[in-house]
């Protein structure tokens, strides 16, 4: 909170209106459904409904909350209506919708400047404390502990919701609140799909199988994929994994304060490249991760965030060739102040089933 509130001379705002749920949770505990936090100079009021009560007097810290009657925005414009004067406000545009902005202008007029904050929060955010170092860690083994107990069940026959259902049980039994994002097993041709939602199709021998799984430890996620192979890879897999392996390794070697998403990105490609695979790649590199999956920084293209110590990203080069299937390996890294370190822990090497 203090350090949001270190922003506000920067920008130009006297008060920074907070409306991203993970934001909320991020700087004052509260992990319900329903939340708007107005955070001023001196002090920090949560807004929430009724359902919430016994939990906001649990998890909230840094603020004080009050039980909104009459709906979130109403209660918030009538705290800023309290304030002296015209309030210059800060806020996310990608964040705040037009329907809260257009509620607050007719409620207050003149007496409210909007400022924009850009991703000021998101900023903070992306640079991990000791405690949420720990928590990620924490999740990161997880998810490596659970694809290496569910690897000896996957077998030709099994549908890949089966695989992807017993990936998610196994989270849980491993102690995670959940995934992190739904699941992708991608088997043969379905495998090029870079982004393949589990259907009841069976898998076969000889066949690519991606593996994309993330757990929610304690709040914060993981992120890991692997690929394997169901029979005896071929030469020409086996040329394509390898690839991809070089090109995450060249990426992870590019990894350290003060460089840009882009060079980390323009690193991996260059291997792709060399081995005539570059069209074949068609995502970013990898992106931020902590209390969402999809964090600040990205590592793509046109990226020129700067990476800092204590960033914590993946790192998820692949191939995907339609009518073939596809290859990616992706791992959870910490950036250090001398470069990359592994947070995921599983095997990256080829797999045969």
């Amino acid at each position: 909170m203090d350090r949001l509130r270190s922003c506000f001379s920067a920008v130009g705002a006297d008060a920074f209106l907070v409306t991203h749920l993970p934001n909320i949770q991020y700087l004052c505990g509260f992990t319900g459904s329903a939340g708007v936090l107005l955070v001023e100079a001196q002090r920090a009021v949560l807004f929430t409904d009724s359902r919430y009560t016994f939990q906001a007097r649990q998890e909230v810290h840094s603020a004080r909350v009050e039980i909104a009657q009459g709906g979130l925005l109403a209660a918030t414009s009538k705290a800023l209506g309290r304030r002296r004067g015209r309030t210059r406000l800060g806020f996310s545009p990608s964040q705040l919708t037009v329907t809260q902005r257009t509620a607050l202008d007719n409620s207050l007029g003149r007496r409210l400047r909007w400022v924009d904050g850009g991703n000021a929060v998101e900023k903070i955010r992306a640079i991990k404390d000791a405690r949420e170092l720990e928590r990620m860690r924490g999740a990161a083994v997880l998810i490596s502990r659970v694809f290496e107990r569910v690897l000896p069940l996957i077998k030709t026959g099994m549908s890949e919701l089966q695989v992807a259902a017993e990936l998610e049980y196994s989270m849980k039994e491993e102690g995670a609140t959940g995934p992190s994002f739904e699941t992708i097993v991608a088997a043969g041709p379905h495998s090029a799909w870079a982004h393949a939602r589990p259907s009841a199709k069976l898998l076969r021998k000889s066949q690519l199988v991606v593996l994309d799984q993330g757990a929610i430890l304690h709040g914060y996620c993981s992120d890991m994929t692997r690929t394997v192979f169901l029979g005896r890879a071929s030469a020409h897999v086996r040329r394509l994994y390898g690839a991809v392996l070089a090109a995450q390794e060249a990426a992870k070697a590019a990894i350290r304060p003060g460089v840009t998403g882009e060079e980390v990105d323009a690193a991996a490609r260059r291997i792709l490249k060399g081995e005539r695979l570059a069209q074949y790649f068609t995502h970013s590199t990898g992106h931020g991760l902590g209390l969402e999956v999809h964090e600040m920084p990205r590592l793509g293209r046109g990226e020129e965030t700067r990476l800092e110590a204590g960033m914590v990203v993946t790192v998820e080069p692949g191939v995907y060739i339609e009518g073939f299937g596809g290859i990616r390996i992706e791992d959870d890294v910490l950036v250090t102040p001398n470069g990359a370190a592994d947070l995921t822990t599983a095997p990256r090497e080829l797999l045969e089933l």
